[in-house]
């Protein structure tokens, strides 16, 4: 039977709330996805930045903190899992971030599919609008690092 581990699990749905919070204050719309296309609210220009310079490169940290979190509590409790869990999603999230620096190459990889796949269909957008930032790197690797010492703190199994 699948133990969930509801602290990890909550912890890394709140990041990703924060995350959100972020691109509704601190993101113009026509930039993010999940607002243009499920929400339709913004609240950008309309308050002060709340996250200032930060919020430039907190949504690559708390992207990959919180899914290496809401997956580890779903999947496993064991160190070695983590581990998989931690890579995989640190991969996918650099991928990301140098597909942006290399746009035409990651457009004509991207699978045409993508285009009918709600949240897959944005993948050529954010190609081609990104901007890759060593920054957001940087970022991604200490959202990792963070997000497994956290799974091993929070780990009910600490054998594993």
């Amino acid at each position: 039977m699948l133990r969930i581990n509801k602290i990890q699990f909550l912890i890394g749905a709140l990041a990703l709330l924060v995350g959100g919070l972020l691109y509704l204050v601190d993101r113009p719309p026509n930039y993010t996805y999940f607002i243009n296309n499920l929400v339709n609210v913004s609240f950008h220009g309309d308050t002060p930045r709340i996250f200032g310079s930060l919020g430039n490169t907190l949504p690559a940290y708390l992207h990959v903190f919180s899914f290496i979190l809401i997956t580890g509590a779903l999947v496993s409790d064991k160190k070695r899992d983590y581990i998989i869990v931690c890579l995989g999603w640190c991969f996918l999230d650099c991928a990301f971030e140098v597909g942006q620096a290399f746009h035409a190459w990651s457009l004509r990889i991207t699978p045409e599919w993508f285009s009918g796949i709600p949240f897959l269909e944005n993948t050529q957008n954010y190609f081609l609008l990104g901007t890759f930032d060593f920054f957001d790197l940087a970022a991604i690797a200490l959202g990792t690092v963070t997000a497994y010492l956290l799974l091993m703190i929070t780990n009910k199994e600490k054998g594993g």
